[in-house]
């Protein structure tokens, strides 16, 4: 059994989904009673650059990744249930090249 996040409670979802990269990277945004941001989405297989602006948390919650961080030299991998931080103010490639990556973004 993985360690991902099954479920979120007690969110609003906004309807329109946020669509990135020619459909390559599809989300939806989640605010959750405490205030708190957060997407959930998926990836599709390909090799993409985000930009941030306030510090992310992504947990995988299916498929995989590989992620480059702005400044690294080596691509790390993130399974189900795992998750890596990016920096604010930075960005970030991330390649997906079996299943669809899925993931759970955290901001702030």
């Amino acid at each position: 059994m993985s360690n991902a996040t099954a479920h979120i409670d007690n969110v609003q979802v906004a309807t329109k989904a946020n669509v990135y990269f020619d459909g390559k990277c599809v989300s939806h945004s989640l605010l959750l009673a405490d205030g708190t941001k957060k997407s959930v989405g998926v990836i599709m297989p390909a090799t993409l650059t985000f930009t941030t602006g306030a510090p992310e948390v992504m947990e995988c919650t299916s498929g995989a990744c590989e992620y480059l961080l702005t400044g690294a030299t080596e691509w790390q991998r993130s399974g189900i249930g795992e998750k890596f931080s990016v920096p604010g103010n930075s960005s970030f490639q991330i390649r997906v090249t079996g299943e669809p990556y899925s993931y759970i973004c955290s901001f702030g």
